[in-house]
């Protein structure tokens, strides 16, 4: 039987500024348009980590039935190392999912963006699709796309409507940024599991591009999203204080790029979340100070 540590261990928590970030960002732009509803943004985060725990949790689940994780560097998998039933990990993922859509619900009933409940579905079941049915999208290399999509706009300008409604561009411009960066952490992870992926026939989008051209894409997202800072700084000067988390950036790329695997690319795993957390920050207290300069 698992324990409480393995259990946290299992909700893989060094994923989680992939769920805290989008609502900083979020929040920073609706203080930024002169809303403070610190409810709201409570509400969104725990939408976003609920979600977020849930699917690494089904994932464990669905990968582990699979044998996907039984010869894996990384994590602790619980399903894969026979530490929790499998049907106990998929209740406790199915939990997860129904506390975010729980608190989904009352943040769209605060803010009467009803409209919201059908994106909610759809984030909730692309959590469960991503490695889970018959044919989960995660095998075929859209995984990227999904966690671009979902911890990018859909988060970000999500958590903005809720709290101020419609979003302006500097809100689209950290929404792109967030969704580059969280698409970086997956990349990391699956940058270091091409060879145990090849094997089990879990095609991510790592493993068709191969391990160069893989990490050239590591280091593409992790530069991007400072050029839309730049860019965001011409429009108003306080969103240039994202630049600041760049030199975080320069370790991670470089051992990418020098070409770390195994344990090694966990490091850089924790360390991408890291900066994605930084930068999300550092964007968020510019868009907040917007208005006053």
């Amino acid at each position: 039987m698992a324990t409480l540590s393995e259990w946290v261990q299992g909700a893989r928590p060094r994923t989680l500024p992939t769920a805290v970030s989008p609502v900083l960002v979020g929040t920073g732009v609706a203080v930024g348009a002169g809303t403070v509803a610190p409810g709201r943004a409570l509400l969104a985060l725990l939408v976003a980590v609920a979600l977020v725990v849930g699917v690494n949790y089904a994932n464990d689940y669905s990968d582990g039935i699979r044998g996907t994780d039984d010869d894996r560097v990384g994590p602790l998998r619980l399903v894969g190392s026979k530490l929790a039933a499998a049907t106990t990990v998929r209740t406790v993922a199915f939990g997860c999912f129904a506390v975010a859509g729980l608190a989904g619900l009352t943040l769209v009933s605060l803010s009467r963006q009803w409209w919201l409940i059908a994106v909610g579905a759809v984030c909730i079941a692309g959590a469960w699709f991503y490695t889970g049915g018959s044919r989960p999208y995660g095998y075929a290399g859209l995984g990227e796309i999904a966690v671009f999509v979902f911890f990018g706009p859909v988060a970000v300008l999500g958590t903005v409507l809720t709290q101020s409604g419609p979003p302006n561009p500097l809100a689209v411009i950290g929404a792109v940024g967030v969704g580059l960066l969280a698409c970086a952490v997956l990349v990391a992870n699956n940058l270091r599991d091409i060879p145990t992926d090849t094997v089990a026939g879990k095609r991510t989008l790592a493993v068709v591009l191969g391990d160069t051209d893989t990490r050239r894409l590591y280091v593409a997202l992790v530069t991007a999203p400072f050029l839309l800072s730049a860019l965001a700084g011409l429009r108003s000067w306080p969103m240039l204080l994202a630049l600041l988390a760049l030199p975080l950036a320069v370790a991670p790329a470089r051992q990418v790029l020098g070409g770390a695997d195994g344990r090694a690319l966990v490091r850089v795993l924790g360390a991408t979340g890291v900066l994605l957390l930084a930068w999300s920050v550092l964007t968020a207290v510019g868009a907040a100070v917007t208005a006053l300069v």
